[in-house]
């Protein structure tokens, strides 16, 4: 097969990415990148050049792509039993139960599978204790937002969204949501006192990912968390990507001082192999919920018990909480020496961080990410001006400062 534009045989690249661009839908936007394999904070393409990983699947990997135990434990738990469904009780699901209580501290866990499966349950879970508990009528149910979240990909969820890309020309939304300034607490309160007694929940990000690592003040949350509990309304915490050790903290509502009414996990719950979500809450929130009311073929399939269990062992015993937290100042302490024109902010938590820029002539934040690509490090930006930094919670001191010189080169470059 040959480049019709240069009529130069094609890479292996250029020929599998035609082949995206031929037969999958373009609902994605690549790096111009085919990777092959990954091992620990790397993955190497199909030349094989090898990259630093600085996304890590949205937080998906943070143990590490491939991590040996994790691995085993799937190709364990698949030579046994793979997919039972929950028509049975399987041995690994129910120790995954246990398991999942003594970690978390939560009564219960509601198993499912992808981030927006999660954040749709913990949505049915506070509308059904809403009517059950509270006795708000069924029409009346609310749920307060925040403007710039980005919780899934469902018409449900999409709804919260304040982002075009997301919400637009996919009517009817679903009715229910009020949406209101992130890290505006007066914002929440006065939402409470108008409509407190029709508001089941109020859900939030406890640092907004896909907006660009948008932190908020320190307080926010557990300010939050008391206004609801003042008006009788359950807070909701999407730590789909904060969670598992990624912000320095093993969920980010830690850094608050805050317990979720419901905790939303996923992502790295999967530990880079398998997709597994989870709700957690207490009783009085998950037993409204009875038997053919919700569920999911997969929710908690052996494998995903198994890898789940092994994932989080894998961030305790190696101790990625500790080390996130670490490694996350150190780069945020060299990141913000760079002298660029490129630069606005540096901003983030543990090892979730991004770079806030702004264009210079024709050179944009996709330049800039293209650049250190070419130098062996893939990030990517969002929301056009914020490049997002994100390795595996594995990464050591020395790699990290050998992958923050390729930002400095790049930036450096860039700005000649």
């Amino acid at each position: 097969m040959t480049n019709t534009t240069t009529d130069q045989p094609m890479t292996n690249t250029q020929r599998l990415m035609e082949l995206e661009e031929r037969y999958g839908a373009h609902n994605y936007h690549p790096l111009p990148v085919v990777l092959r394999r990954g091992k620990g904070i790397y993955v190497w393409d199909v030349e094989d050049k090898r990259y630093f990983d600085f996304l890590s699947s949205y937080s998906a990997v943070n143990q590490g792509h491939c991590h040996p135990r994790i691995v085993k434990a799937l190709k364990d738990q698949a030579d046994q039993l793979c997919l039972t469904s929950r028509a049975f009780y399987s041995e690994p699901f129910c120790e995954y139960e246990k398991f999942m209580h003594d970690f978390f501290g939560y009564d219960r866990v509601l198993p499912m599978n992808t981030g927006a499966e999660g954040v749709e349950t913990s949505l049915k879970l506070a509308r059904r204790w809403g009517a059950v508990k509270k006795h708000i009528p069924n029409e009346k149910i609310k749920v307060i937002c925040c403007e710039g979240n980005f919780h899934g990909r469902t018409v449900t969820v999409i709804t919260m969204s304040n982002d075009p890309s997301s919400y637009a020309d996919y009517g009817p939304l679903t009715p229910g949501f009020i949406r209101i300034p992130y890290n505006d607490t007066k914002a929440l309160e006065v939402a409470l006192n108008k409509y407190g007694d029709e508001v089941c929940a109020f859900i939030a990000e406890p640092i907004q990912g896909e907006a660009g690592v948008f932190v908020p003040d320190d307080g926010y949350l557990k300010r939050c968390y008391d206004l609801c509990h003042q008006h009788n309304v359950l807070f909701i915490a999407d730590e789909v990507q904060t969670g598992i050790a990624r912000t320095g903290r093993m969920i980010c509502c830690e850094h608050d001082g805050v317990r979720p009414d419901i905790l939303v996990l996923g992502k790295a719950l999967g530990g880079g192999v398998l997709p597994v979500s989870a709700c957690l809450a207490d009783d009085d929130i998950m037993l409204n919920i009875r038997p053919g009311e919700h569920g999911s073929t997969f929710g908690g399939f052996p494998l995903a018990a198994r890898v789940a269990m092994e994932a989080l062992r894998v961030v305790r015993d190696e101790h990625l909480v500790e080390n996130a937290d670490r490694m996350g100042r150190i780069f945020r302490e060299e990141i913000k020496k760079i002298e660029s024109p490129f630069i606005v902010e540096v901003r983030g938590r543990g090892l979730l961080n991004a770079i806030v820029t702004k264009p210079i002539g024709d050179k944009t934040a996709w330049d800039i990410c293209l650049r250190m690509k070419d130098k062996g490090l893939l990030a990517k930006p969002t929301h056009d001006d914020i490049i997002r930094f994100a390795p595996p919670l594995c990464i050591n001191e020395q790699e990290l400062r050998e992958a923050i010189q390729i930002i400095k080169d790049t930036f450096e470059e860039m700005s000649r």
